[in-house]
Parts: C-alpha cells; structure tokens; sequence
C-alpha cells in the first residue's frame, strides 16, 4: 500500500504529547527534529490508510493555533524499506480495521482540484464536444471514443457527490457552477453544429441515445461507484474518466444535434438519456463515499452533513425516480 509522510512544526511541549499520542495509532517510523529557534519538526511515516485517524488527531488538537499546518506527502518508496515501529504502549487496545482508501483530506483536495472552473475546462469542453458531434454525425465509434477521452466530466460530479456526502457547501457550489458550465457550453454549441449540418436522425449512433433503457443506467451507476472508488483509493483517474464522459456527453450531444437539426421529440428522449445518467452517477457516488466511511472531521459537522446528505439523497431519488415514471409513460405514449 502507498506510504504517507506528514510534517508539522510544533512547540518542544506539543511534540513530547504527539509521541505519547502516537502509541494509540500504527505508524511506521516516528522521527522529531529540534530546530534552531526551539520548535520541533515532527515527521510521521505511515501508510495510507492509517493517515486519516492521525490527521484528524492533529487538526483537532494543532491546528487550531495560529502558524500551525499540517503537510503530507506522498511517498514513492523507502529505503530500507519501512517496517512497523514497536509500540511500548501500557496496555494494547483493540485494533480498528482501517478504511482502505487514503485520507479524507487528500480525497478531498484532489477533488476539489478537478472540479475546478477555468479556461482550460472550458477548452476541453469545447474540443470533447465538436469531436462527439463529428463522431455522431459520421456515425464513427472510434471518433467518439476520442472525444471522451478529453472530457473533463469526472471531477464535476465527484465533486458534487462528495459535496453531498460531506454537507460542504463551499464544494457543491463550485461543483455546481463548474458542471452547469460544461453542460450549457455543450448543449449550445452542439445545437449550433446540429442547426449547421444535415443530421441524420437514424443514425445508429443518435438512435441509440434518444431514449433510456436498463443497461444505460446500470452503466451510469457503475460509473459513477467506479469514479467514487478512484479518488478514494488514490488510484488514476484518466480511464474511469472515459467511462463517466461515456455515461454524459454522448447523450447530450445528441440532444444538441437532434434539436438542432429540428427533430425535437428525439432530441427529448437524448435529454432524459442523459439526465437519468447524471443523476445515477451522482446517486452511485454519494453511496460510495459513504459506504467508505467519508464524513466530515468533527462530531457537529458530521450532525449537520448527516442531515444534507439525507436530505439531498432523498431529491436526488425522487428527480431519479420521476424521470423514470415520465421516461415510461413517453414510450408508452
């Protein structure tokens, strides 16, 4: 498993406390280092899966005082290679199975980075739309392939689920404004190519994304467990990318290209495509962080993160569970 070292400056007193704290947790190596004005640097090695338990312990007793800060780094390897320290703890409790995913925090940061807005989201937005809309009007898979490849539609919804999970307000609003840039830079431009080009309204690749079956959504909710399961596991996140860009922006291509080549029925059955699809991924995904253990740091965030989560959850099931009712009763009709 991957190794972690965090870092932290703290007054001789503090650091003496922090090693008593420590025999409670299993770390790998425990090394403190006096530096000239008096302070000690404290370096913690341990694996990724415990980092998250002696983080919070840190942040709650540390972090608080003014120039205190917490550092952790990845590490690619050691030599020689770390094995556990002894603890000469008084009495050895009953060891917690530790989640296997990396730390809150870490999860966190690299999912607020990918979710956030700038001119290279857009960009790419852009470009994974005019190459699907090429694609779905050539009827050419390898194109589309292509085009999500280069969609930067993972980190949007992550975000907006580990929003949700986490009551984080701060993190959905930007998941929010992120995502619904994407999707109105997406759906505009591809009316526009749709109003420019002839579109072929049975073309294999359009006619497969103007309605909603059993499989699209089993993708979907497998997409969106797999992007969850990505970031919580530090694993890479550029293939499970392509699946959740697989899930989104076909479907709304093809609204757009439909709509705008004046075929409006089908273009509503594209829609629904891929609203049933955002809305699993982020249901998929929610239900993920959570069954990873993922809530907020202290007992009276957690209370009030419980309430959103549940609260947001039941929307997200009822949106979820609507569409399919309208989705039926338009095929019915």
């Amino acid at each position: 498993m991957a190794l972690r070292l965090i870092e932290m400056v703290l007054t001789g007193q503090d650091s003496e406390e922090v090693l008593e704290l420590l025999k409670e947790h299993k770390v790998l190596e425990h090394r403190q280092i006096r530096l000239s004005d008096g302070e000690v640097l404290v370096r913690i090695l341990l694996e990724s899966e415990q980092s998250e338990a002696v983080l919070d312990l840190l942040d709650k007793r540390y972090t608080d005082k003014e120039g205190n800060r917490v550092v952790i780094l990845a590490v690619e390897a050691t030599l020689p290679r770390a094995k556990p320290e002894a603890v000469d703890a008084p009495e050895q409790l009953p060891e917690e199975k530790s989640p296997e995913r990396i730390s809150r925090e870490e999860m966190y940061e690299d999912i607020k980075n990918a979710a956030q807005y700038s001119q290279v989201y857009l960009a790419m937005v852009v470009l994974s739309t005019i190459v699907a809309s090429v694609g779905l009007y050539y009827d050419s898979v390898a194109i589309i392939i292509g085009a999500m490849v280069i969609a930067p539609l993972l980190g949007p919804n992550m975000a907006l689920s580990l929003g949700t999970t986490l009551g984080d307000l701060s993190l959905l609003r930007s998941a929010i404004r992120t995502a619904l840039a994407g999707i109105v830079t997406t759906m505009v431009l591809s009316v526009f190519i749709g109003i420019l080009l002839q579109v072929n309204p049975d073309s294999p690749e359009l006619a497969s994304r103007n309605g909603v079956g059993m499989g699209d959504i089993a993708v979907a909710l497998a997409s969106g467990c797999a992007g969850a399961l990505a970031f919580t596991t530090g694993v890479g996140t550029a293939l499970i990318g392509v699946m959740v860009a697989v899930a989104l922006l076909p479907p709304l291509v093809a609204f757009g290209l439909l709509l705008g080549g004046g075929h409006p029925a089908l273009a509503m059955g594209a829609l629904s495509l891929f609203l049933v699809n955002l809305i699993s991924i982020n249901l998929a995904g929610v239900t993920t962080f959570m069954a990873q253990g993922i809530h907020p740091a202290t007992w009276w965030e957690k209370d009030q993160a419980d309430k959103a989560t549940h609260t947001a959850l039941k929307l997200w099931v009822a949106m979820f569970a609507v569409l399919i009712v309208l989705i039926l009763l338009f095929q019915k009709s």
